[in-house]
């Protein structure tokens, strides 16, 4: 009788979200590649303390929820459903040949073509296959569907047949390399111009291959790869979300995001704070290409403060708030509760409910800008070295906006789960379990208001890039 009620009201809250959807106008992906972008929407026909506060109530909502379902065997049940299907080898080890190939293939034509195919953005295969193909279409592939990035990374086919592992990887780094490669990239793709420049793209391209390349052979493949470059940590951590996993035994289904409770590959802070930086990095990129965003800068940036050094300052300065945010919400855990964890153990275990709302804030911020693009992504694979004269761009309906709001909340609901099902799996008094996920769902809440926000604000180029 209880689920049934609780299923009752969770259908009535996903009911009400529905309704106030799909009466905002749509909202543009915001993303860094203005380049290819460059929309701007109208205001909210609702009011946007509405708009907001029901978000940020229904995600409330869902973590009170969560709290009534208290049986662990169900809790279990669900989290750790899964179906396999297995290959054969030979179907296996074709499959990781032609990922190698098409990886190789594919880097070779984005620089090849970004030094000497057309310089404009909206023809140009370098930029067009890197943003529109890789940053939002792959990436949303890699936690909707299932991670391949092992098979297709060019660096790492090329590494693994080089001599390589000559030095020891310091294992006190832990992943702090790949977040501070993860933060340059960014950096890079929002500062540099490589979202307007084809040629600087394949600089950028070139320059990363060499620093993999080397890192790769110093410390050895799988050591880089899995812990220091920023590429596949990005992917790597995305995937976790995804429902569908690939090892050596075949394909495995479970439900969207259960693998976050189940795998255990989060160990220290660094793995914390990728977790952190995928959802800050969005929400930068989210700010920076929105009018009320562009007027901050310009008002600081009038003031007499250099530009590049105002948006270094919001971007650094809004990651460590994000994280301190995030481990604050650790301590008061501790301090609330009775329990022998640690602040820091409590962080690592928590973290994962991160990823969900990082997919979710990914979603609303590039599938728009993916299905917008999509013509002229298909154009530039099938036909790489003629670009089209006329590149086409899809108009997308008006109720497009509601979508990205429902991405977020989803997104967030996946979180609040995991959140409540790590809880489950580590305090034995359910007292102590739901009582420990209070700090971690405010700091959900204020993410999901300021995501919110930002999806629902007019875009702009960023001033001064």
């Amino acid at each position: 009788m209880i689920r049934t009620k609780l299923l009752r009201r969770v259908g009535f809250g996903l009911l009400l979200t529905s309704l106030v959807a799909l009466l905002s106008d749509p909202a543009a992906a915001s993303n860094a590649a203005v380049g290819l972008a460059g929309a701007s929407q109208d205001n909210l026909s609702v009011p946007r303390w509405l708009y907001l506060a029901t978000g940020g109530a229904t995600v409330g909502a869902s973590a009170l929820l969560a709290s009534f379902v208290t049986d662990r065997r169900f809790i279990d049940r669900v989290h750790r459903w899964q179906k396999d299907v297995g290959f054969a080898d030979g179907l296996r080890r074709g499959l990781v040949v032609l990922g190698h190939l098409l990886g190789i293939v594919l880097l070779a034509l984005l620089v090849y073509l970004g030094y000497t195919g057309p310089q404009v953005p909206t023809v140009s295969f370098a930029i067009i296959v890197v943003f529109a193909g890789l940053r939002a279409g792959y990436t949303m592939f890699t936690y909707l569907v299932v991670d391949t990035w092992r098979a297709l990374n060019p660096w790492r086919t090329v590494a693994s047949v080089l001599p390589n592992g000559f030095l020891a990887y310091p294992e006190s780094l832990g992943r702090w390399p790949a977040v501070v490669g993860i933060l340059v990239l960014v950096w890079v793709e929002t500062a540099a111009g490589v979202t307007r420049q084809p040629a600087v793209l394949a600089t950028v391209l070139v320059a990363y291959s060499v620093v993999t390349l080397l890192g790769a052979v110093a410390v050895g493949v799988d050591e880089w790869f899995e812990k220091a470059d920023p590429v596949s940590v990005f992917l790597h951590f995305y995937g976790r979300v995804a429902p569908i996993r690939v090892d050596d035994d075949g394909l495995s289904f479970r439900l969207p995001g259960m693998r976050l409770v189940t795998d255990d590959e989060m160990t220290d802070i660094a793995d914390v704070a990728v977790a952190v930086v995928l959802v800050w990095e969005l929400t930068f990129s989210g700010f920076v290409t929105t009018e009320q965003g562009a007027g901050v800068i310009r008002a600081v940036v009038d003031a007499g403060i250099p530009p590049l050094l105002v948006y270094a300052v919001v971007y650094l300065g809004g990651f460590a708030l994000f994280l301190g945010l995030y481990l604050l919400a650790a301590r008061v855990t501790v301090r609330r509760i009775e329990t022998f964890e640690t602040s820091r153990a409590l962080a690592v275990r928590f973290a994962p409910s991160l990823l969900a709302i990082a997919a979710g804030y990914h979603l609303a911020h590039y599938f728009g800008f993916f299905v917008s693009l999509s013509p002229m992504l298909v154009g530039a694979l099938t036909t790489p070295l003629s670009p089209p004269a006329n590149p086409v761009v899809l108009t997308l309906p008006s109720w497009f906006g509601g979508l990205n709001v429902a991405f977020v909340l989803l997104g967030h609901l996946v979180a609040v789960w995991v959140a409540h099902s790590q809880a489950y799996r580590t305090f034995p008094s359910r007292l102590q379990a739901i009582r420990s996920q209070f700090p971690f769902v405010a700091v959900m809440i204020l993410y999901t208001i300021l995501s919110l926000w930002l999806i629902s604000l007019p875009t702009a180029p960023p001033p001064f890039l």
